[in-house]
């Protein structure tokens, strides 16, 4: 029996989704349990977690800047101001357990926790740890990791691979190409390429997209569904027009019809993203973002890479390449069944069921 439990963590989709699906499953077994969220103060999180019916307190903490910021020196202000509010909050709720699933909030939060003596679980989603998770695993009372090898950052008896939690909906997209088809206006007769590149968008993407929009127009036997992020979504609709066969859309709200739709998927490399894609197991392109602290994406890109389970393209390269590749890929047939092959041997569907077993056995 379960109680009552604190998840902390955010600033991304790839912590937030994660940390909602861990949640749904603790509520799906126990009805009655109490579950409080603690993120970062105007951190995505905050508006996040309560559409997803959960409560959320915040904390007043940042991340460091590399450039030079006043911000830098107010840090360890903020840092000591939210472990006071976190030990508050964690007094007051009184958990068995605390989650953490990376981002500026479960730093504080996990850290007060184990002082409190109160069992603490890390979920890891990335190949290479960030270093709130480096920090924090010395007193964690375990590890869960999507990926083997992590021996190298942490305990190698506090680890338990179980892969990142995903969306119930991305599990089973077999049965669902012609509701695809149909919801997204396209022809089921054509090869479908899916570009992703966030919520937000990803420039490098849309503008691969832009250059290659005459190719896409000669070549009648491909179409593409196109999320350009809402940033983007005005200026590229003004800007140019678009051949029949490329769909383009200011956010996709049903990922579950996009997947089951594509024969093959251009994506950034985000922990979570890849882990939903090895699910789905088509054909892959994966273009890591260079913004992205201690180059996570690459790392997390390179491990389906380094086992022919994906194609990398670099973003200095994606606007001249990333298309030409696409085309290529689509026309070499067994290319296209090692990928979607190797890819399917890195899913992991029973993840969220995994983690929350452990959480069980930590309590009980």
């Amino acid at each position: 029996m379960i109680k009552r439990v604190i998840i902390s963590g955010g600033g991304t989709g790839g912590h937030i989704f994660p940390a909602i699906a861990i949640a749904d499953e603790i509520k799906r077994r126990f009805p009655e349990v109490s579950i409080l969220f603690i993120g970062a103060e105007g951190r995505m999180e905050m508006e996040k977690i309560p559409q997803a019916g959960y409560p959320i307190q915040g904390l007043r903490i940042a991340g460091f800047k590399r450039s030079l910021a006043l911000s830098n020196f107010l840090l360890p202000f903020k840092i000591i101001g939210s472990m006071l509010k976190a030990r508050k909050i964690i007094k007051s709720f009184n958990p068995e357990i605390v989650i953490g699933v990376g981002g500026y909030a479960s730093g504080p939060t996990l850290k007060v926790a184990a002082w409190l003596g109160i069992k603490t679980l890390i979920q890891e989603q990335n190949s290479f740890p960030g270093k709130t998770n480096l920090l924090l695993a010395k007193k964690a009372s375990l590890i869960c990791t999507a990926y083997a090898d992590m021996d190298k950052f942490f305990p190698a008896e506090k680890i338990m691979l179980t892969g990142n939690p995903i969306r119930k909906d991305i599990v089973d997209i077999e049965t669902k190409k012609t509701e695809a088809s149909t919801y997204y206006n396209l022809d089921p007769s054509k090869k479908t390429i899916l570009i992703i590149g966030g919520s937000l968008g990803a420039r490098t993407l849309n503008e691969a997209v832009e250059n290659e929009l005459s190719s896409l127009a000669e070549n009648k036997e491909i179409q593409v569904l196109w999320q350009c992020g809402k940033l983007y979504f005005d200026q590229i609709s003004e800007r140019v027009s678009l051949p029949e066969q490329v769909k383009l859309n200011k956010f996709i709200d049903r990922m579950d019809l996009a997947y089951a739709a594509a024969d093959l998927i251009i994506s950034r490399a985000g922990a979570t993203s890849i882990s939903e894609l090895c699910i789905v197991a088509k054909p892959l392109i994966l273009v890591p973002s260079p913004n992205v602290s201690e180059d996570h994406q690459t790392k997390n890109a390179m491990s389906l890479v380094n086992i022919d389970a994906a194609v990398l393209i670099k973003d200095s390269q994606a606007k001249d390449h990333l298309l030409k590749k696409a085309f290529e890929i689509l026309a070499d047939s067994n290319q296209m069944s090692v990928l979607s092959k190797n890819c399917s041997h890195l899913g992991k569907p029973n993840a969220t069921m995994e983690i929350v077993d452990a959480v069980q056995s930590l309590i009980n």
